[in-house]
C-alpha cells in the first residue's frame, strides 16, 4: 500500500468480523431512521394539506410553528428588532 494506512484502520481490516457486524448494524439503524423520517415528513405534509382544506393559511401556519419553537423572550427580542427595522424603512 506504499506506506498508506487502510481506509478504516487495522481494526477494520476484516469486513466479515466484529467491525463488519457493527458497521452493518449502524447502517441498518440509520436506514430505519431515515424511513421513519420520510414517513413523518409525509404525515406532516398531509396535516398541512388538511389545514389548507379547512381554510387555514399554510404559510402563516408554518410561521407560527417556527415561532413556537423559540423561547418567548427571544421571540419578543426578534420581533422588537424586526419592528425597529420596519419602522426605519417606513413599513409600519
Amino acid at each position: 500500500m506504499n506506506g498508506e494506512t487502510a481506509p478504516f484502520g487495522p481494526a477494520h481490516n476484516n469486513p466479515g468480523g466484529e467491525s463488519g457486524t457493527l458497521l452493518r448494524t449502524i447502517v441498518e439503524r440509520i436506514e430505519s431512521l431515515e424511513e421513519e423520517r420520510s414517513a413523518l415528513v409525509a404525515d406532516i405534509r398531509e396535516v398541512y394539506s388538511e389545514a389548507k382544506v379547512d381554510g387555514f393559511d399554510v404559510k402563516a401556519l408554518r410561521q407560527v410553528i417556527r415561532l413556537r419553537k423559540i423561547e418567548a423572550a427571544d421571540r419578543r427580542e426578534q420581533e422588537a428588532i424586526l419592528d425597529t427595522y420596519k419602522l426605519a424603512l417606513g413599513m409600519l
